[in-house]
């Protein structure tokens, strides 16, 4: 992360133009002053000096702070330019090994100029080559931040509240605790806007303003992925795809299990006349394939399963747990793969999913519920123990985790139990 500095140079300037404006005062040439003070960061010793000399030794100081080149906070940051991605090489060469891709709007710290224009550049965990062609350097990468880098807001205070609009009267829309981290939208002088997270109901983000006092706010860019870093994430997809695909398998035999088993019952009762009695006690259509096991075990099955696809998409309405869900879509599918049939919005989660509980009580696998400003429920996220969720928080950050009070909590409810 890089810091998000302004320019101090024009501040130095201004102060030598303050004590030059200052109306000069008739003065003899034996008027000293014994002091010592500085400007614009240069000490001048003022003793046995005349008013004159002091102004002339000023002057020379603005001329001097006006003709320092002012370095960008990025000169040695250079950003991706490629139509998709650049191979970085192991080797100042196009012959030699690729060791990592830069995508686009990519950053990466410039560890060496080299003739030829190649330069020697550290990403992430890749290290190599790159033609300069393809990098963005100096202010031209600081004019690619808005469009490609991400602003973290991170609170520094017990608790920071989020305001509906750039002012201190204004409503107070959540609570926030101290070192969550936000994404920033826009930044104003005094004033940022954090995405707190997705309205289900609009699939607009869900924003509100903090005070720049009391928040860090940090610049991130994405960087180089290695070969092998590559080879990992297309192997956890292909795991979170195999691990839907035999949790539904499971599922089904489990369900055709229970169907014979059923049916085996209605045969004996059949057989032996006796008074209809219920048999079938697992046929409740909110809990199937766990039956048999404790609360505690099934539910440490569903946060287990729940966390496989974190890193996946946010998709507004989506309900597919590896192509992209929405929060509401995203709880659904889990608990569907464990034969719960939960309602599809979060407001009617809220509403009618299982049974509500206190906040003093919850278990993992427990449901949270979230308001907008108007304090109707637009967000759900599953409680995963030790203080954090899991839920499908928007569609820059995706499927992550997350402190469970990073907003005013609504409500919580217990599908298993």
């Amino acid at each position: 992360m890089r810091k998000n500095k302004a320019m101090k140079a024009a501040v130095c300037v201004m102060s030598a133009a303050l004590f030059l404006s200052i109306p000069a005062t008739i003065a003899r040439a034996d008027n000293l002053v014994p002091a010592e003070q500085g400007i614009a960061g240069i000490a001048v010793s003022l003793e046995n000096k005349s008013a004159k000399e002091i102004e002339d030794a000023y002057k020379a100081s603005l001329v001097h702070i006006l003709n320092t080149e002012v370095k960008s906070p990025y000169e040695d940051l250079g950003v991706s330019l490629a139509g998709d991605y650049v191979n970085v090489r192991s080797e100042p060469s196009t012959d030699s090994e690729v060791v990592g891709k830069l995508y686009r709007g990519c950053a990466a710290d410039i560890l060496e100029r080299l003739d030829g224009d190649w330069v020697k550049i550290q990403s992430g965990d890749v290290k190599g080559y790159i033609a300069s062609e393809f990098l963005a350097i100096g202010e031209a990468a600081e004019d690619m931040v808005d469009d490609y880098a991400t602003k973290w807001a991170t609170v520094n205070t017990q608790t920071l509240r989020v305001r509906e609009s750039q002012s201190t009267d204004s409503k107070i829309l959540t609570l926030i605790p101290i070192g969550e981290t936000y994404v920033v939208l826009k930044e104003y002088d005094e004033w940022v806007e954090i995405l707190l997270g997705a309205d289900e109901d609009t699939g607009n983000d869900f924003t509100g303003f903090v005070s720049k006092d009391l928040i860090d706010i940090n610049v991130e860019f994405k960087y180089a992925i290695s070969v092998e870093e590559e080879n990992r994430i297309k192997a956890e997809q292909e795991e979170a795809e195999r691990a839907e695909a035999e949790r539904k398998a499971k599922l089904a035999q489990e369900e055709a299990e229970r169907k014979e088993a059923k049916r085996k019952a209605e045969e004996e009762k059949n057989e032996q006349k006796n008074e209809q009695k219920e048999t079938d006690n697992s046929s409740n259509s909110t809990e199937t394939s766990h039956s048999n096991s404790s609360g505690s075990e099934l539910r440490n099955d569903i946060i287990t399963y729940a966390q496989k696809f974190v890193g996946n998409s946010y998709v507004w309405g989506g309900e597919s747990l590896t192509k992209g869900a929405d929060c509401s879509g995203f709880v659904q599918a889990i608990y569907a793969d464990f034969g719960y049939r939960i309602p599809r919005v979060s407001s009617d989660q809220a509403a009618s999913a299982g049974k509500k509980v206190s906040l003093n009580e919850l278990l993992p696998g427990d449901l949270l519920f979230y308001t907008n400003s108007g304090g109707s429920v637009n967000h759900v996220a599953m409680y995963i123990g030790n203080g954090m969720i899991v839920h499908a928080a928007n569609s820059r950050q995706g499927i992550i985790r997350s402190q469970y009070n990073y907003r005013d909590i609504y409500c919580a409810r217990r599908i298993v139990y």
